[in-house]
């Protein structure tokens, strides 16, 4: 089991900084009404980032093992949330937009799907509390 490592500083009001194993620092600040003052993203923010880069990884190694090449990538996130506290995300929506040249669409649902059931680890905890759905762009780019 692997473990990993994360600590998180306070700075002044409800500003702090994150530092995670890799040792690249974040910076994570709370809103205005709660005493933010917008030095960074917010904690919710944080977690949609962190779905975007889970699954955007996911695509791009499967695509590039299926021989496309891929000049783009773009990962679109909406999230609805619920009105009450904890406040949790109740509906997801990913939207790829891919790009390149030799982008079969079977893999690129099947990079999609695999991504969703079983490889992106925050789209599958997130899942256990959100429902998510997904869509996709693909642009051929000619030789």
């Amino acid at each position: 089991m692997a473990t990993m490592k994360s600590t998180i500083d306070w700075q002044e009001g409800v500003s702090f900084v994150g530092t995670p194993g890799s040792g690249h620092k974040i910076v994570i600040d709370g809103p205005p009404e709660f005493g933010g003052q917008d030095k960074g993203v917010r904690p919710m923010e944080l977690m949609l980032l962190s779905l975007g880069g889970c699954t955007s990884f996911d695509i791009v190694h499967i695509m590039k093992k299926s021989r496309a090449e891929l000049t783009a990538c773009r990962t679109e996130i909406t999230a609805e949330r619920t009105d009450h506290p904890p406040k949790i995300f109740s509906k997801i929506h990913i939207h790829y937009i891919v790009e390149g040249r030799n982008v079969n669409e079977a893999a690129l649902k099947r990079a999609i799907d695999l991504s969703a059931r079983k490889l992106c680890s925050a789209q599958i905890m997130l899942g256990k509390t959100a429902e998510i759905t997904h869509s996709y762009e693909l642009k051929e780019i000619a030789e």
